[in-house]
């Protein structure tokens, strides 16, 4: 005889983390100055928000309590509080929203170099954080297994940079096209070749 998996009764389903998630993400977004102080080091999920005059042409759906934002991104975080500090608000090797906002911002005159990949120079790794600091805020949901979360959320929500998990209707051909340009904005150096 099989016994059927029981769960008890103060462990939230999958669907109501989905539902705490967006209760949370669509609260009154934070500015980064606000949101890097207040930030906890559990895991988690985020969102990006900005005004619809950034990226007009990639309409994102309004944020529930502050209609004149829309979203932008969605992201998980085994630490939230690192992901957002140490990834998106300064390095763009390893932040998908850093190379993405770059590659969109490139009549912006953004310079790109090659490590072991393509990076912003460090002159523009800190004008991007200020555009950032500037431009965007910022929601988040702690929640102890985030990838459980995080495609259904993509999934509702379409937020515009997102590429990975989005159903193909939703992709947005601009972001996709700034991805790349961004990617072969500089390559490795060839070794030279001697005769």
């Amino acid at each position: 005889m099989t016994i059927p998996e029981t769960r008890p009764d103060d462990v939230p389903t999958d669907g109501a983390r989905v539902e705490q998630a967006l209760r949370l993400l669509s609260g009154v977004p934070d500015g980064l100055n606000v949101a890097v102080k207040r930030l906890g080091r559990g895991s988690g999920v985020y969102a990006w928000w900005a005004a619809s005059s950034i990226f007009p042409d990639l309409p994102g759906p309004p944020n529930a309590s502050v209609p004149s934002l829309r979203l932008l991104y969605l992201g998980r975080a085994t630490s939230l509080r690192g992901r957002i500090l140490r990834n998106h608000l300064r390095r763009s090797g390893s932040s998908t929203l850093r190379r993405t906002l770059a590659g969109l911002l490139v009549s912006e005159g953004y310079r790109t170099t090659w490590t072991d990949r393509v990076v912003l120079v460090a002159e523009d790794e800190a004008r991007l954080t200020a555009w950032m600091h500037a431009h965007l805020r910022l929601t988040w949901a702690e929640d102890a297994e985030p990838a459980t979360i995080e495609a259904e959320l993509v999934r509702r929500l379409h937020p515009p940079l997102n590429v990975h998990g989005v159903e193909p209707e939703h992709l947005q051909a601009a972001v996709v096209a700034a991805k790349h340009a961004y990617a072969a904005s500089s390559r490795p150096v060839e070794p030279s070749q001697t005769p």
